[in-house]
């Protein structure tokens, strides 16, 4: 089975490579069919196309931090 893979990029969003299926808060399945193998999700909240990245970040000059934070316990 192939592996999923999400990268943090720079100040930038997710990309999330391998079989993945996105599916919104109301049940909609999103045809990720003419992306390929990767797709990158926003994370700087501004994009108007969420889930997906429309490079706003750059725009805006997002930040981020580039580490996950381990959960403590």
């Amino acid at each position: 089975m192939e592996k999923v893979v999400i990268k943090a990029r720079h100040n930038g969003p997710y990309k999330v490579t391998g079989p993945v299926t996105i599916i919104d808060a109301d049940g909609t399945e999103y045809d990720l069919s003419e992306v390929g193998d990767s797709v990158v999700l926003c994370r700087c909240g501004a994009s108007t196309t969420k889930p997906f990245c429309d490079k706003t970040h750059s725009k805006i000059g997002f930040e981020a931090a580039e580490r996950a934070v381990r959960e403590s316990g």
